[in-house]
């Protein structure tokens, strides 16, 4: 039952375009597998990291089954008319999440896009 319950929630979610936040979040099944899935969440509206963390957090938890943590942050640039997205930075509040995982994740979504990653820059 878990691991169909982790499998149906997306592992990306993205704005379409621009540059904005984003955070890594492991999503933790209830039952006792110990199954995980780590997804990324990055949206223009949220001023922090934390907005993102506490509505998707709050979403899922609210659906039942799952407990979320945040396991890191930083920023992503999606230029959509170029297919390119950058991933970079970390979070004042979480620290930074590990790109290379949010990068994965992002390729998976977005798989005829040139998706780059480094630890500079805020």
């Amino acid at each position: 039952m878990a691991v169909e319950r982790l499998s149906k929630i997306p592992e990306a979610d993205i704005d379409p375009s621009g540059v904005f936040k984003y955070v890594l979040i492991r999503v933790h099944s209830k039952d006792e597998d110990d199954s995980y899935v780590d997804i990324v969440r990055g949206y223009s509206w949220a001023e922090y990291h934390a907005d993102i963390y506490d509505k998707v957090s709050g979403d899922l938890e609210r659906a039942g089954g799952v407990d979320c943590e945040c396991i890191g942050g930083g920023r992503i640039k999606h230029d959509s008319s170029e297919k390119k997205i950058h991933v970079y930075g970390y979070s004042m509040g979480f620290g930074r999440a590990n790109h290379a995982v949010s990068t994965e994740k992002l390729k998976i979504r977005y798989p005829d896009y040139e998706i780059t990653w480094a630890n500079e820059g805020y």
